[in-house]
């Protein structure tokens, strides 16, 4: 049974029917917003198909992280071998999401740069959208609140909450980051002015920014971020709510095809 996609949300709703239909599997065609919408209509199902992934998106993070073929042929012959692997979801107030959340101005562009514009040219749309935002960045007043950390009162760029490796194109910015370890991420970016961003930035692509004095990193089940400010929320490149906001890991919460010997490459 195959489901078009027109409007936002059929994911969601296509998604949540195929299980209460007791579909075998699901298949997501489609990029990380794809995915989004429809691990939303499956994380709260008693029944849980297992999720097959054609990454046809614009950055595909998520199928980049777990070396799921960028051509779909390969994607498919990779679900036809049916080899199934439990990974965690996580859980921002009543949302899920696979790979990341995050807050802060940068995080935005994501959902700010218009389809027709992803389509025509891609990933350099992203770029685009953040060399102009990038002039205007500024910090925000946050509260993190964990086990591991107690509570962090500071000013911040933006902060990201990972469950993957693979984030904005960057393979790095979470080195650590498994999707299976039940453990959830968080890299804060410390207010720092525009030339220690583009440094840090450098840094993330080599995996080597979480020793900068701005940069916090650390592991968590749970976390609560409020702010005084008006801070918006993005869940695997979609806009997700405002801040405040729980976070939560579920962890071995979906099953994903993936290939048995790992030997698999996004590229």
């Amino acid at each position: 049974s195959c489901h078009a996609t027109e409007s936002e949300g059929d994911a969601t709703i296509a998604a949540s029917e195929a299980a209460d239909r007791g579909f075998d599997m699901i298949i997501a065609a489609g990029g990380d917003g794809t995915l989004y919408e429809v691990i939303n209509g499956l994380a709260t199902k008693e029944s849980r198909p297992p999720l097959g992934i054609l990454p046809l998106g614009t950055t595909n993070d998520f199928a980049r992280g777990l070396g799921i073929p960028k051509q779909w042929e390969s994607a498919c012959d990779l679900i036809i071998q049916q080899f199934k692997r439990p990974i965690d979801l996580g859980k921002a107030n009543e949302r899920y999401f696979i790979n990341i959340a995050g807050g802060g101005s940068l995080t935005e562009l994501t959902y700010e740069v218009p389809s027709k514009l992803k389509t025509m040219i891609g990933q350099l749309a992203y770029y685009m959208k953040g060399l102009e935002k990038m002039t205007r960045l500024r910090p925000t007043e946050l509260i993190l609140q964990a086990d591991e950390i107690g509570e962090m009162h500071e000013e911040i760029m933006l902060f990201l909450i990972c469950n993957s490796n693979s984030v904005g194109g960057f393979e790095k910015l979470a080195p650590d980051a498994t999707i299976d370890d039940g453990l959830l991420d968080v890299i804060v970016l410390k207010k720092c002015n525009l030339g220690e961003f583009i440094r840090i930035a450098s840094l993330a692509l080599r995996g080597e920014h979480l020793h900068d004095p701005h940069v916090v990193h650390f592991q968590t089940r749970a976390l609560q971020v409020t702010t005084p400010d008006y801070i918006q929320l993005n869940l695997d490149g979609e806009y997700g709510g405002t801040l405040p906001c729980t976070f939560n890991i579920l962890p071995s919460h979906l099953e994903i095809f993936v290939d048995e010997e790992g030997n698999t490459t996004y590229k």
